[in-house]
């Protein structure tokens, strides 16, 4: 039935998606790299759920850690659970995930199709698609991500039904892709306050009654707060992520890093981590991390703000070697986080034109990489003439301004690929509309000399 409402391009289009996904997998069976340095807590929590129904994602023959109670939220393990209820068996997941990827994938041009994609361009979308090797690679690795960009893209494609039919039901499962977003990964949860805001707007924009949206708006504020009371219970915190406490430090690393050396910032990391490991009560260690995170930014608010706004911009343009080579077996999570800096920047740096021969040398990615960005600046080109372009509807183009630049800002100094990729697709797909309708432009400006002439 799904098969004989799909045209021709219909049909191409997902068959070269397909394929693509299936190289991907065949390659994931022959580096049989599929796991990053979170997937285990994952893993764990969905065999905890599974052998004892208990949430939590530390290794269970250990004594209980109340951080692991919280650090990761519970869906993505749910899913997991989903499969091992048969089979503890991660390939039948990354099977499942690169399903949910090729979905995604056509999903998102469905929705633009609507903010004036034609499907002409889907050779271009395609192109852009295929030249993001890490909608693939996550798709391949045990990790949420992949279910973040599912739930993202439905929070953006019922927004795009709401504003066009504003019929209530949209705003209904915008908050339900948002509540469920949210569970996957912690990234969300400071949205909720945002979504408020944006269905209040879009009443106000499209003369709904906004007692029934306010309604809807708060859902995802109210699972918030009913899973910070059921954290309490469990850890003696109101909280929604032990993550949170983690980050408020943690996110001074890479600064430290950049701006006094490598050692100097793991030292200050060695040191605050003794400093909260010693406080024996989890509720105080919470607090206390999120206090030295805010006296952190306190002291070095210009310059880290600075640093900070810099590296979310770089998440536009980031290709992910390091995603590439550790998902091909050429960098390991060691070597990655070793104390001595072997990145680009940090190469050159040192060793000058002689750093930068040996970086090449020792990374024979570096072409593929150098590819990579090279059709990141392209989309990001194509990102701007969306942006630019006054066919499509304000509302639109602001709402996707506000989505990806959470995210991005999200991110900050410890973006990659992974904190890209809820929204890769939605800033793809823009891309393709920015520049369709910049060359529908071009030809009318062009056409219009002639037009007066006769």
């Amino acid at each position: 039935m799904f098969l004989r409402k799909l045209d021709r391009k219909d049909k191409i289009f997902i068959g070269t998606i397909v394929l693509v996904h299936v190289v991907f997998f065949l390659l994931a069976l022959h580096f049989t790299r599929i796991y990053m340095g979170d997937s285990f807590e994952y893993i764990y929590e969905a065999l905890n759920i599974k052998r004892y129904l208990f949430f939590y994602s530390g290794n269970p023959a250990m004594p209980i850690v109340p951080e692991y109670m919280t650090q990761r939220q519970p869906l993505y393990p749910l899913f997991l659970l989903g499969v091992y209820l048969f089979s503890i068996n991660n390939w039948i997941v990354i099977a499942l995930q690169n399903i949910f990827s090729i979905a995604n994938i056509f999903y998102a041009r469905k929705v633009f199709t609507s903010v004036g994609y034609q499907k002409k361009y889907d050779w271009l979308l395609l192109l852009l698609i295929i030249a993001y090797p890490a909608q693939f690679i996550n798709a391949n690795t045990i990790a949420p991500d992949i279910l973040l960009q599912t739930f993202t893209l439905l929070y953006f494609g019922n927004f795009i039904s709401l504003l066009q039919k504003g019929q209530v039901k949209y705003a209904v499962w915008m908050s339900v892709a948002l509540i469920c977003g949210l569970f996957v990964k912690p990234v969300l949860y400071p949205f909720v306050l945002v979504h408020i805001f944006i269905l209040l707007a879009i009443g106000i924009y499209q003369k709904v009654k906004l007692q029934r949206l306010l309604v809807v708006a708060v859902l995802p504020l109210c699972a918030v707060l009913v899973y910070n009371y059921s954290n309490y219970t469990r850890t003696g915190k109101f909280h929604f992520t032990s993550n949170q406490a983690f980050n408020a430090v943690y996110y001074f690393y890479p600064y430290i890093s950049a701006t006094q050396g490598a050692d100097s910032a793991n030292r200050f990391l060695q040191n605050e981590r003794k400093d909260i490991a010693a406080i024996p009560d989890y509720r105080d260690r919470y607090d206390y991390a999120n206090e030295r995170g805010t006296a952190l930014l306190k002291q070095n608010f210009f310059p880290y703000m600075a640093y900070h706004l810099k590296h979310s911009a770089r998440i536009f343009v980031e290709p992910g070697k390091a995603e590439m080579d550790l998902f091909t077996g050429k960098l390991t999570y060691g070597r990655l986080y070793h104390k001595e800096q072997t990145g680009f920047y940090a190469t050159i740096k040192k060793g000058g034109s002689q750093g930068f021969t040996n970086y090449v040398s020792n990374n024979p990615s570096l072409f593929f990489v150098a590819l990579v960005f090279m059709f990141n600046i392209i989309r990001v080109f194509g990102f701007i003439c969306f942006f630019t372009d006054r066919t499509v509807p304000w509302v639109i183009r602001l709402f996707i301004f506000i989505l990806v630049g959470y995210f991005a800002l999200a991110a900050g100094p410890i973006a990659n690929t992974r904190y890209f990729l809820p929204v890769s697709l939605i800033v793809i797909g823009s891309a393709v509309v920015g520049f369709s309708r910049t060359k529908v432009r071009g030809r009318s400006s062009e056409e219009t000399p002639q037009t007066s002439k006769v």
